[in-house]
């Protein structure tokens, strides 16, 4: 609203032309979302533009303005469209030449350097306010995805633990599979919120002035906010939840199992997946050295010669299982000060 109106003023006001319309037109055409994307769009539509009033020019100078040439203009402007360098304004070509043809040819004629000026005007303007406004890095939205990811298998985690230290079936197992499925899919999104970020960073002022921040922190040797990536940070969520959704299946099949479980093992386990839950959902936390912990019972199950041999496989996956996890805790937390730092 703002680029448009802008955009017209600045017609009405310095161009003094009959019809200042395709200032605004043009300056809504080339605002997008990001810096990158505005200027990117401002290209394609100055492109687009020429083509549509070469088109006009060429058939309203040639073959006159007629229903026939008319719609051969806007044949030819659409097929023009489909290039794949100014696709997403194509359709631009064809507008302009109905616009050129539709508004009196013979005297549009005369003032071609009028409506190239006034394209140009439009697209200065679209590109300035962008500018001027900030568009948003969309960090801070790709953080609350991560937050509510790790929240979320946590709270899976942590449950795991409180049915597993008493008792569990099939359907339980299948409402954390069935979790861990949608964790998966905000995931998705996640990633991409984070390409979007990185593409909100490119030609954008705020990006200069993160930088500026960066270097001033490190002066102060503060930890850089780049040292975790996004791509790694997801990666990493990614990991976890493909590694909570086997711990999932695997219980879901031990449920069918036959015998006691060692009581030790059951207990100590279940321990260890609510504190890992705990870890996860908020680093901050404060538990007891997790890896440690699964070693020390890794260790003495290891030296239980009463321990039923047919169990092992099982106690091993669960084991290896929240190893993983536990493994990606400390990314969890690490991750979680860079990004606390960058916002800062």
């Amino acid at each position: 609203m703002i680029a448009a109106t802008a955009a017209w003023w600045v017609s009405v006001t310095f161009l003094n032309t009959s019809f200042p319309f395709l200032a605004p037109w043009v300056a809504l055409l080339t605002i997008d979302a990001t810096a990158y994307r505005t200027l990117s769009r401002g290209v394609q539509s100055t492109i687009a533009s020429l083509l549509g009033i070469g088109v006009a020019f060429l058939v309203g100078t040639f073959l006159g303005v007629s229903l026939w040439t008319y719609a051969l203009a806007l044949f030819v402007g659409l097929v023009l469209a489909r290039v794949r360098w100014i696709r997403d304004e194509g359709v631009t070509v064809a507008t302009m030449s109905i616009f050129i043809l539709s508004d009196g040819f013979s005297e549009q004629q005369q003032q071609f350097g009028d409506r190239i000026l006034e394209i140009g005007v439009g697209i200065l303007v679209g590109v300035v306010v962008n500018l001027l406004v900030l568009p948003p890095l969309r960090d801070r939205q790709a953080s609350r995805y991560v937050d509510s990811v790790n929240r979320r298998m946590g709270s899976v985690l942590e449950n795991m633990g409180e049915e597993f230290a008493s008792s569990w079936d099939t359907d339980r197992a299948d409402a954390w599979i069935d979790e861990t499925d949608s964790i998966t899919g905000e995931l998705n999104s996640a990633w991409s919120i984070v390409r979007f970020a990185r593409e909100s960073r490119r030609a954008n002022p705020r990006s200069y002035l993160s930088r500026l921040r960066r270097a001033r922190a490190q002066d102060r040797q503060t930890p850089d906010p780049e040292e975790a990536s996004w791509e790694d940070i997801l990666r990493r969520a990614d990991e976890g939840a493909s590694h909570l959704r086997n711990l999932a299946r695997t219980l879901r099949e031990a449920s069918y199992a036959d015998g006691e479980w060692d009581t030790r093992f059951r207990e100590e386990w279940a321990s260890i997946s609510r504190d890992a839950g705990r870890a996860v959902a908020d680093p901050d936390a404060e538990v007891e050295s997790l890896s440690s912990r699964l070693k020390q019972l890794t260790e003495e199950l290891s030296d239980d010669e009463n321990l039923p041999t047919r169990h092992w496989p099982v106690y091993g996956t669960m084991i290896t299982g929240l190893q993983h996890i536990v493994e990606i805790v400390d990314d969890v937390a690490s991750s979680r000060e860079a990004r606390e730092a960058a916002s800062s």
